[in-house]
């Protein structure tokens, strides 16, 4: 495998200035679902002054929870100048419409298809609610958007903060300080759940388990979400700490740590895999590499890895002469192994389609 190595520097020069959520094309092939930003490679990048890895997340706007992750053998706090930090590369789509806005907790990330940009999806790192103060699950909508907020504390909120010595008041104007940032979005969820922006005193809470209930994300992140989402938009708020999808015939599985307080057994997780390898594969289970799995479900860090590979359809691998052959011979019956069964991506093309319902698991049943 070629390996791209991206200088820090190098990489913030590429996407002009400050930088923004990245920005996938979707797969070329409409039921392939993982996305890549660096086709040919893995994306490196080398530190220039020591610094931390939390610095380095802050920089490619990216979760802490995954930057750390994705290098389990640095120290997050000690990266020394000229050592190469690994950042993600591939991500498979979460199983949900692909439409409006989704929020799959587990990875505390987002994926977004902006109105306008058929085939793109951008993907934005988010935090999101602690154990006591849990993000909900479900289908809902942006309700309203609201440029430089005021925050209204909750009296629970205020009564959490005067027991730590860290009195709020009844209302925090807009400001540096205020925990909601310079833009909000209000989702149509009783509790004044938003999407919001972040203060100057949590910017490194991004990508964690950290906040009272709402999805909380970098300034410049919120701000090109604000602008590209008008009220009304579909946000599907999900859970799939494990994922599977196709590319260009290969099957991956990407697999995340559980949230506080929700962990699994290895058991628990091996089942969830093998369910959704079936149903990515026609409802059949593919002699995939078994090993490979089991390494997924124990890493959990986030990275998709191809577990198997499908032959692709006949009328892909058939290269049939321009001109009929003259062959003189009586003539045969057509070999059954070539037209007793359409190719399965017409298979699927022929099939009714079906509404995809969320269920309390947090993926979407159907197809």
């Amino acid at each position: 495998m070629k390996i791209r190595i991206f200088l820090a520097c190098s990489l913030l020069s590429i996407v002009g200035g400050p930088s923004y959520a990245t920005t996938y094309p979707l797969p070329q092939n409409s039921g392939d679902t993982v996305v890549t930003q660096y086709p040919d490679g893995v994306a490196l990048t080398q530190a220039a002054q020591d610094e931390t890895l939390l610095d380095v997340a802050r920089r490619f706007l990216l979760g802490q929870t995954e930057v750390v992750r994705i290098n389990p053998d640095m120290d997050r706090w000690k990266i020394k100048k000229g050592e190469i930090v690994r950042l993600p590369n591939k991500r498979i789509l979460p199983d949900t419409p692909h439409k409006g806005i989704t929020l799959n907790i587990s990875e505390y990330r987002m994926y977004v298809y902006p109105p306008g940009q058929p085939g793109t999806v951008m993907s934005f790192a988010h935090g999101i609610g602690r154990q006591d103060w849990k993000t909900p699950l479900g289908l809902t909508k942006v309700a309203r958007k609201i440029k430089d907020p005021s925050w209204h504390p909750p009296e629970s909120i205020r009564r959490e903060h005067a027991a730590m010595g860290d009195p709020l008041p009844v209302v925090v104007p807009p400001g540096p300080h205020n925990p909601l940032g310079a833009y909000a979005l209000y989702l149509a969820l009783p509790g004044e759940y938003r999407i919001h922006g972040t203060d100057i005193d949590k910017i490194y809470g991004i990508g964690m388990q950290i906040t009272h209930g709402c999805v909380r994300m970098y300034p410049e992140d919120i701000e090109q979400l604000y602008n590209v989402t008008p009220e009304g938009t579909p946000v599907y708020i999900v859970k799939q700490p494990i994922k599977v999808g196709w590319l260009d015939n290969m099957l991956y599985i990407e697999a995340h740590p559980d949230l506080e307080g929700e962990e699994m057994t290895q058991d628990e997780r091996y089942a969830v895999a093998l369910s959704l390898i079936q149903k990515a594969n026609n409802n059949e289970l593919p002699e995939f590499d078994q090993k490979v799995l089991n390494e997924v479900l124990t890493k959990l860090d986030g990275e998709p890895i191809a577990i198997y590979e499908r032959l692709p359809p006949i009328e892909e691998t058939l290269d049939l002469p321009s001109e009929p052959l003259q062959i003189q011979q009586a003539p045969q019956k057509p070999s059954p192994s070539l037209t007793a069964k359409p190719s399965p991506i017409k298979q699927a093309a022929n099939q009714p389609k079906r509404s995809r319902q969320p269920s309390p698991d947090g993926y979407f049943h159907g197809f």
